[in-house]
């Protein structure tokens, strides 16, 4: 069994063993539910994380690879160049 203390603030630090047992992270949330005789049923609510979230929606148009970007930028910026040069 694992104790922990309520200060006169109302908190509770979660001892750090029920921290690992849980995986609880910064910024997840504690659900209390009570039953009749007064005991208490504890659940985890995750927050979800950037990275659990990458690719959850199907992408809707093909995605170029970062190289493919630099060699378009590039281009248009030698047409720019170009343009600027006929120009003078």
């Amino acid at each position: 069994m694992i104790k922990a203390k309520l200060t006169s603030k109302g908190q509770i630090t979660i001892p750090i063993a029920v921290r690992h047992k849980l995986n609880l992270q910064p910024g997840d949330e504690l659900l209390f539910e009570f039953n009749r005789d007064d005991e208490v049923k504890l659940q985890t609510i995750k927050r979800k994380r950037l990275t659990e979230l990458y690719a959850s929606l199907p992408a809707k148009r093909h995605f170029q690879d970062k190289e493919q970007i630099r060699e378009e930028v590039a281009a248009a910026i030698a047409r720019r160049i170009t343009k600027k040069g006929k120009s003078q």
